[in-house]
C-alpha cells in the first residue's frame, strides 16, 4: 500500500547525519554514467522500479513540488533530479530515495551502480549548472567520531554530502542538539552546491557536496559536553574518483591555488595533534 507524503510532518534530519557508515577504505572510482544520454527523470528511474520502492510516486511528488520555472535556468527534470534527493519518504529514512543511492555510493561492487547510471547522469549535469560554493559549511552527527579522524588524516566521502552553511540549524533539537554524545564536521569546501531552490526542505541553507570527495583533517577539539568538533579541508586527489560530465568541476580539474580565503574561515581552537583526551568534532 502507498504511503501518503507530508511534507510538514516530514524530517530531513538523517540526511544531514548519514555519516558513521562512511568506509575507511578507498574504493574504485564512481564511473560509467557520464556516458549514459540525457533522459527525463521518469526514465531515469525505470532501472531502479525494483531497488527503491515506490520511486514513481516519489518521482510525480517531486514533479508535483518542483517550480515550473526552476531556479538556475534548470530544466523541470534537472530540478526535480535534486529535489528526489532531498525527498524524505515514509515510514522510515531506509525508504528515501537518498538513503539507497547513497548506500550504493558507498558499496565496494561498483556493479550495483549501473541501474542508477541515467539518473546520475541526469542529477550530476544538474549540479553543475548551479554556482559552486567556496567556504564554511557543516554537517554532523550524534555519535562519537573523533578517533576516526585523526589530525593530518585525509579520506574520501563517497556519497552525495548533505550539508548547511547555517551551523545554528545543527544545534536545534531536531538535528544535534545540545547534549550526548555528538559529532560536527567544520568543513572548507572548494566545489560545494547550494541547492536551497531545489530542495524539499529550502530554509535549511542546504550545500550540496558530490561523491567522491577528497579532505584532510586540520584539527579536531573536544569543546565539552560531550561534542567534538573536527575541522576538514577539501583537498584533491591525485587521480579524479568521479567522472566528470559537462560542465561539472572535479576536484582534480581544480586550480592548485584553490583554496579557502581566511576571510570565510571560521577561526576555531584546534587540540594537539598528540592530545589524548576526547576531543570535538563537527557534522554532516
Amino acid at each position: 500500500m502507498a504511503y501518503k507524503y507530508n511534507a510538514s510532518a516530514s524530517k530531513s534530519i538523517h540526511r544531514f547525519t548519514d555519516i558513521s557508515a562512511e568506509p575507511q577504505d578507498i574504493l574504485p572510482p564512481i564511473k560509467g554514467f557520464e556516458n549514459m544520454p540525457i533522459v527525463s527523470l521518469e526514465e531515469a528511474v525505470q532501472p531502479l522500479i525494483k531497488i527503491v520502492d515506490e520511486v514513481e510516486q516519489m518521482v510525480w511528488t517531486v514533479k508535483q513540488k518542483c517550480s515550473k520555472t526552476p531556479a538556475n535556468n534548470l530544466s523541470i527534470d534537472e530540478s526535480a533530479s535534486i529535489m528526489l534527493y532531498t525527498l524524505q519518504w515514509p515510514p522510515h529514512r531506509e525508504n528515501s530515495f537518498y538513503f539507497i543511492l547513497n548506500r550504493t555510493l558507498r558499496a565496494v561492487d561498483r556493479g550495483k551502480l549501473k541501474p542508477w547510471f541515467h539518473y546520475l547522469k541526469l542529477v550530476t549535469l544538474a549540479l553543475s549548472k548551479l554556482p559552486s560554493f567556496n567556504g564554511n559549511i557543516y554537517r554532523g552527527v550524534k555519535e562519537d567520531l573523533h578517533e576516526q579522524y585523526s589530525t593530518g588524516n585525509t579520506f574520501v566521502w563517497w556519497d552525495f554530502s548533505s550539508c548547511t552553511r547555517s551551523i545554528s540549524v545543527l544545534q536545534t533539537e531536531a538535528f544535534l542538539g545540545t547534549k550526548g554524545k555528538r559529532t560536527m564536521f567544520n568543513i572548507e569546501c572548494s566545489n560545494g552546491k547550494d541547492i536551497r531552490h531545489h530542495s524539499c526542505f529550502p530554509t535549511e541553507d542546504e550545500v550540496l557536496l558530490l561523491p567522491a570527495r577528497q579532505f584532510c583533517v586540520q584539527g579536531c577539539l573536544n569543546t565539552g559536553d560531550g561534542l567534538y568538533m573536527i575541522q576538514i579541508r577539501e583537498i584533491q586527489p591525485p587521480f579524479s574518483l568521479l567522472a566528470p560530465v559537462h560542465g561539472l568541476t572535479t576536484p582534480t580539474q581544480m586550480s592548485q591555488s584553490s583554496t579557502i580565503p581566511k576571510s570565510v574561515q571560521v577561526p576555531i581552537s584546534l587540540s594537539q595533534p598528540n592530545r589524548k583526551e576526547p576531543l570535538y568534532s563537527m557534522k554532516s
